[in-house]
């Protein structure tokens, strides 16, 4: 493990190396690409003013919000569709059509139902985790073996014993599969809502600072913003783990 990690970390760093060598020679023009040691320097200066933890601290409860609430809806609905093979029919094609609206369509809408700010954001990263965990989550549900479910019946379970003892373990895996595809989806939403509507976040600090040229503070919001996404993913990795043991 640690050798991974070492080998992790001489890759970033050879990275990072070789970028601020190319710019310095003038192989990379640097109001193109920025400059690795222009980002740090950039990126000390927002920390120590405060605005970098304010816009991170704004992305990230925005995103986990997000990711929560669209997440357990999305799970719960997938779950409760299995009890029903007709609602399950009838919602498919509705569900199809809107996994396939992207949601920056729907971006107008949730700014006048939610307003201008943390509203938007959380909404616009829930409508993108439900619509995945709902249709990730069902699909788990069908894969589940259906020789249990056959067993159970035999043995005079109801419906709903069959879903709570059988279906919703069984899903489990489908669930934490999904929540990890999720970090990303709720990142997504956040960073776009803070691009349409919000005055502080990584998306409207990397907005802003595009649209000034400002390519070192862009490539300190890129980071953060992948930073984040890895502290995410190694929390939901300890979770995932707790249900393996």
């Amino acid at each position: 493990m640690r050798k991974i990690v070492f080998y992790q970390a001489a890759l970033v760093v050879g990275l990072f190396v070789a970028w601020e060598v190319f710019v310095r020679l003038g192989i990379l023009p640097v109001y193109l690409y920025g400059q690795p040691s222009g980002i740090l320097t950039k990126a000390s200066r927002l920390f120590l003013e405060g605005d970098l933890a304010r816009d991170i601290g704004a992305t990230a409860f925005a995103s986990i919000t997000g990711f929560l609430a669209g997440t357990a809806i999305g799970s719960t609905a997938g779950l409760l569709l299995w009890l029903s093979k007709t609602a399950a029919a009838v919602l498919r094609p509705i569900i199809v059509a809107i996994n396939g609206v992207p949601k920056i369509a729907l971006a107008p809408l949730i700014v006048v139902w939610f307003g201008v700010g943390l509203g938007a954001k959380v909404a616009i990263a829930a409508s993108l985790t439900f619509i995945v965990s709902l249709i990730a989550v069902y699909q788990g549900t069908q894969e589940v073996d259906e020789d249990l479910v056959k067993l159970m019946r035999s043995l005079g379970a109801k419906p709903l014993t069959i879903w709570r003892k059988v279906i919703v373990p069984g899903s489990t895996p489908w669930i934490l599969s999904t929540m990890r595809l999720n970090i990303g989806f709720a990142m997504i939403g956040a960073v776009v809502g803070e691009y349409i509507s919000s005055k502080m976040g990584l998306g409207y600090m990397i907005y802003n600072a595009g649209a000034l040229y400002d390519l070192n503070s862009v490539f300190v919001g890129i980071f953060c913003l992948m930073a984040l996404a890895l502290a995410l993913d190694a929390v939901l990795g300890r979770i995932e783990a707790r249900f393996k043991w």
